[in-house]
């Protein structure tokens, strides 16, 4: 069944009635990926949500999964949704996104798992949908596609597993522009950025990004300069390619070490907030010293390399001692055209262009503010930039010029931030990992209206649909709505 979609960032019409449980839909709005429609984190439906609510108070309905932290979607009144069920087993689901009525659930058998650090979880990547395909990614298995309808199987896709050197593991989610599946990989080894094609899952064109170090930004959709780019934000630098090939088009090199949020486009405007640890001369060489130098040398042995990596560490020990040390270790694993540090930066950069357009295309930038999170994606909401961060600090920012409503301020919600605020009916939902939901006021000012229990830690960003928020616990699904009994 076709749906006719106006433009990218604009949820989509079903202008033909989508089965749902024997129920005609004419018209629904969809969270059809990380973030919702172009990983935005705004509705636009203007259905009322709900202020209060917990694990005991307005639930419509929920279910038990099994451990995950990749975040729901909705399509065509189905949410769909992922969960390690077993040691070596990954479990996709699909549920009736009023009554929570399970309408499928497959199964498959992930082989030997790599390393990855707590509190990540292996079911830790969103789909997407186009509304005829769920589109899933595994690191062991690749991209599956799966029929939305039944869950049976249309095809695999398979992707070199990802490779961390801190062990980080994988955590990045695909998106759909057009007849295309899109999937940014950047790890520690073979960072890259691939389309498939979603009929057939045949490869279109794949783009390396060799300069890239580990992140997990999610591709982004800008229209600007007469132009469509999709826009990936990566280690030291924002790039825009051509979806039709997957030509570089422009970069902006203005951005830090380690990515792990994803920008927001508005009006033809990029809009990056990051946090990476350490000032902008803490290079990826003091990370590694920290995190696998064992005995605190100040010296790298291939001992405590992960295995993955000693290929790229024996190029790089030109003297063969056995132990990377000095320009070794300060170029092993971090490209030399690329030896960005770390800082904390909010960025608006104005979308197309061509070549390097960091003198031309950065509006404003907020390169010495403590604000943002290195989790926690930005949300733009009305006329504010909104950010919260470790300690429930949160601030706002005027997107048009970037000068502060409020900095740095408590929610009332102390602990970590992994999943991202959302923003729907006048109001913006903010998750802490110790599964305590705030839900502010949309506005120039801080106004918490209210701080709710979901009873579990909380690890996913919530994703919104017809009036309802569906919350995806480190072991369950919710779904909250205003008149839920």
């Amino acid at each position: 069944m076709r749906r006719v979609h106006r433009s990218v960032g604009i949820p989509f019409l079903l202008v033909a009635a989508w089965w749902s449980g024997g129920v005609g839909r004419l018209e629904a709005e969809d969270w059809p990926q990380f973030r919702g429609p172009n990983a935005s984190g705004v509705s636009s439906s203007g259905q009322a949500l709900p202020v209060e609510f917990s694990h005991e108070q307005n639930v419509a309905w929920s279910v038990k999964l099994g451990d995950g932290i990749g975040s729901p979607i909705v399509v065509g009144g189905r949410v769909f949704t992922t969960a390690m069920v077993g040691e070596q087993k990954l479990g996709v689901f699909a549920f009736d996104a009023t009554s929570g009525a399970p309408l499928w659930r497959r199964e498959f058998d992930t082989g030997k798992l790599p390393r990855i650090t707590p509190p990540n979880s292996h079911a830790s990547s969103t789909p997407a949908c186009d509304g005829r395909q769920v589109y899933v990614y595994f690191s062991t298995l690749g991209i599956l596609a799966l029929n939305s309808a039944d869950g049976a199987d249309v095809w695999r896709f398979r992707i070199p597993q990802p490779a961390y050197l801190m062990d980080w593991g994988a955590g990045a989610s695909p998106i759909v522009y057009g007849e295309l599946v899109i999937f940014n990989q950047d790890d520690d080894l073979a960072p890259a950025l691939y389309a498939v094609d979603a009929a057939t899952g045949k490869l279109r064109w794949k783009t390396e990004r060799p300069d890239m170090l580990a992140g997990y930004s999610v591709p982004v959709v800008c229209e600007a300069g007469g132009q469509t780019d999709l826009v990936v934000a990566g280690s030291g630098k924002l790039k825009g390619y051509d979806p039709v090939d997957g030509k570089e088009r422009w970069t902006c090199n203005t951005l830090v070490r380690t990515l792990m949020t994803s920008p927001v486009v508005r009006d033809g405007v990029i809009y990056v907030s990051v946090q990476s640890y350490g000032d902008e001369k803490r290079t990826l060489k003091f990370a590694l010293l920290e995190w696998l130098d064992t005995n605190q040398d100040g010296l790298l042995t291939r001992a405590e390399v992960p295995s993955e990596f000693w290929d790229r560490f024996d190029r790089s020990d030109k003297d063969h001692d056995g132990v990377l040390q000095d320009a070794e270790l300060d170029t092993g694993f971090q490209s030399p055209e690329n030896m960005v540090g770390g800082g904390s930066i909010i960025q608006a950069i104005k979308g197309g262009g061509q070549g390097d357009v960091t003198a031309t295309h950065l509006l404003w930038n907020l390169n010495k503010t403590k604000a943002p999170s290195n989790l926690a994606s930005p949300l733009v909401v009305g006329d504010q930039l909104f950010v919260v961060k470790k300690g429930g600090l949160s601030s706002s920012f005027d997107v048009a010029t970037g000068s502060k409503h409020w900095e740095l301020s408590r929610i009332k919600i102390i602990g970590d931030y992994y999943g991202s605020p959302v923003a729907g009916d006048g109001k913006i939902y903010v998750t802490g990992a110790d599964g305590f939901v705030a839900v502010l006021a949309q506005g120039p000012k801080l106004n918490v209206l209210a701080t709710n229990d979901l009873g579990e830690p909380c690890l996913a960003t919530p994703a919104i649909a017809d009036g309802r928020i569906y919350f995806r616990t480190r072991e369950k699904l919710f779904c909250f709505a205003k008149e839920a009994k």
